[in-house]
């Protein structure tokens, strides 16, 4: 798919999607940044090891997914293709504090976010370039820098390109796509603005199944318009009106969401569109389509097997806390056992004392006499964003709190 999104394109000269073929010249550095000969025995052993009496299981499917590591892959080949130039990121390349952290050292800067340090669009020159990240980018972002003639470095992974097919596809057939998402988030904003290719298509953001009620509650017209236009005011696109775009409906979702979530939503919208319109006209008003990323399902079905196979006594998902599908899978794992997103090793402060996030909250907390003395079962995983460095940093403090040296384990 060509996912440059306006009419107008740079020259094939300053854009690259493919790569700038120095993947082997970059392979060491990113080994060294980013691999970890603990993770990689750990996977060699049956996803098992023991640090003292605590039994550790790794679960099968675990950190950087393809997306995440081609995006990286290819922010490293910039730097070394463009020694001399200004390289900016338009927002964090992937939702992981420390990988971020190594762009700014790498001398890459950030036009958006908790990383811009003033920066934004504007400061772009010709000459300079600039790197989508891997959730893409919106199409008037697009517009903006393909007007401005820098080198462009497109990263946006095919799992988000997938989905940007269903939405202009929707739009383009005049089907209002309503998206499993959370609306602020880069991947849904970039995601949601597909539809301003078309004129007169619309979108609709969903957060979760109460979400989902309220919708189905308006097309069954039990639910005020005044009240549902207050509601989802963040959450459509502009000239949005429910009694003329929930009229065909076209469902997608934000791919780091809980897979099994995004299809119930679906198959609940469904059931009312086929309640209002009849069975029979039912493909006329609604229109769906699996656009769930791989990479997120085969991560949630690790998880969910080793916590329904081991009797675990505590879970720790790592990752950063402003990642969704890192967040996810501490949701899943918390119906099982006691889970805690943690952000990395610093989190695990004593046995007395563990640093997490909350399912749903913004800030961190405190857990107290979290790891008892004796023998127990650990499970630890990590989002997609989660280079194995980081995982292996927790197993190390672990050993540490334990008093166990690190080169024991390393065999």
């Amino acid at each position: 798919m060509d996912n440059l999104q306006t009419a107008a394109k740079p020259e094939p000269s300053k854009l690259f999607r493919r790569g700038l073929g120095l993947k082997n010249e970059v392979a060491q550095e990113l080994d060294s940044d980013y691999a970890s000969s603990l993770i990689d025995q750990l996977r060699a052993n049956e996803y098992q090891m023991d640090i003292g009496n605590i039994t550790v299981f790794l679960a099968k499917e675990f950190g950087f997914c393809y997306g995440v590591d081609r995006a990286i892959d290819y922010a490293y080949q910039t730097r070394r293709k463009f020694p001399d130039k200004r390289v900016f990121l338009t927002g964090e390349i992937i939702h992981n504090p420390h990988v971020n952290n190594r762009m700014l050292e790498m001398g890459i800067e950030f036009l958006s976010g908790q990383y811009a340090k003033g920066n934004n669009i504007d400061v772009v020159q010709a000459d300079d370039v600039v790197i989508l990240p891997a959730f893409g980018v919106t199409t008037h972002e697009m517009e903006m820098l393909i007007a401005r003639g820098c080198i462009l470095v497109d990263t946006t992974c095919g799992s988000v390109l997938n989905v940007w097919k269903r939405v202009e596809k929707y739009a383009s057939t005049g089907f209002t796509s309503v998206i499993h998402g959370k609306y602020y988030h880069e991947e849904t904003l970039a995601t949601s603005s597909q539809t301003a290719k078309f004129p007169g298509a619309h979108y609709l953001v969903v957060l979760d199944m109460k979400e989902t009620e309220m919708v189905c509650d308006y097309i069954g017209g039990k639910m005020d318009k005044s009240a549902f236009m207050k509601y989802f005011k963040s959450a459509m696109s502009n000239g949005f009106d429910p009694d003329l775009h929930l009229q065909k409906i076209g469902v997608a979702n934000q791919t780091t969401m809980l897979s099994n979530e995004s299809l119930a939503i679906g198959r609940r919208i469904e059931m009312e569109m086929a309640i209002k319109y009849g069975e029979e006209n039912l493909a006329e008003h609604f229109r769906t389509f699996d656009t769930i990323c791989s990479a997120t399902q085969e991560r949630q079905d690790a998880i969910l097997e080793l916590v329904e196979k081991e009797k675990l006594d505590i879970m720790l998902i790592v990752g950063g806390y402003n990642s969704s599908n890192t967040s996810h899978l501490a949701e899943i794992s918390g119906d099982y056992t006691s889970a805690y997103h943690i952000d990395d090793a610093r989190c695990l402060v004593s046995a007395e004392l563990l640093k997490h996030q909350l399912v749903g909250q913004k800030t961190e907390s405190s857990r107290r006499d979290w790891l008892p003395a004796g023998p127990l079962k650990l499970g630890i995983t990590a989002g997609a964003s989660t280079p194995n460095s980081k995982i292996a940093e927790v197993l190390a403090r672990l050993a540490e709190i334990r008093g166990v040296e690190l080169e024991a384990l390393l065999k």
